[in-house]
């Protein structure tokens, strides 16, 4: 499998490209702040051909650039639909404080095919099986995309905003919830094997293994498995995450 990305605009939100190989039809993951660009040069370099755009959710830094991305391509957009409305209301999912710094009168649109993703659903597109799991806590619509493993590749985890290298997604935003982003770790993240591979909205790559290991917010529910004590996180609050987007 051939993915390739990059670090969006002045968020840093990580944009994906994947497919099969190169010289094959793809799928682009998050196209966030001025992405097209960074979109375009990974697809001349691999040749090539995209057939959807797939959203983790819908925070502007991820979502900022899907409505010309899909128009060019003229491909569907893949989005949970409890974040639809951010395609088009962008500041439903900041605080005012936030949308008054970032927005000023921006305006987005909804690309003309957007198709709505459900928990546990197998797509296949461009020659990949992808599993989506929705993970709320974040955004009530934020979900994780997996493809399975293959040969010598392991099973590869999108991760969007709920699992980082050293740290979870946000949960002090409108739409967030810090009960529901623990459930979604643990239900979406810790039943994966440990060399699963994670690609992060933001930040480096890492593994189940690594975050199961030495994450903070990840380490008492490793406590709790090997203790059975009550799984309690309430001590740690990630109100901002190691990165520059929401």
């Amino acid at each position: 499998m051939l993915v390739a990305g990059f670090p969006a605009g002045s968020f840093a939100a990580n944009c994906y490209v994947v497919a099969p190989a190169a010289g094959e039809e793809c799928v682009i993951i998050d196209p966030g702040q001025d992405a097209e660009a960074g979109i375009e040069e990974i697809l001349r370099e691999h040749r090539l051909k995209p057939v959807a755009v797939l959203l983790t959710h819908g925070h502007i830094d991820h979502v900022w650039s899907v409505a010309p991305v899909c128009g060019a391509r003229d491909v569907p957009a893949f989005i949970h639909p409890d974040d639809r409305d951010l395609l088009t209301d962008p500041g439903k999912g900041l605080s005012l404080a936030t949308k008054q710094q970032f927005l000023g009168g921006l305006t987005l649109s909804e690309p003309d095919d957007v198709r709505e993703l459900a928990d546990g659903v197998k797509l296949e597109l461009a020659g990949l099986k992808i599993t989506v799991d929705h993970a709320p806590g974040h955004t009530g619509g934020s979900v994780t995309f997996r493809t399975p493993a293959t040969g010598e590749l392991p099973d590869v985890m999108f991760s969007g905003d709920l699992l980082f290298a050293g740290s979870i997604g946000r949960t002090d935003l409108p739409g967030g919830s810090y009960e529901q982003i623990l459930d979604s770790l643990s239900r979406v993240c810790l039943t994966m094997p440990d060399e699963t591979a994670v690609l992060p909205g933001h930040g480096p790559q890492t593994t189940i293994g690594r975050e199961r290991a030495t994450n903070p917010f990840l380490a008492k529910w490793r406590q709790s498995s090997e203790t059975d004590e009550d799984r309690n996180l309430a001590d740690l609050k990630p109100t901002d995450g190691p990165h520059k987007g929401f």
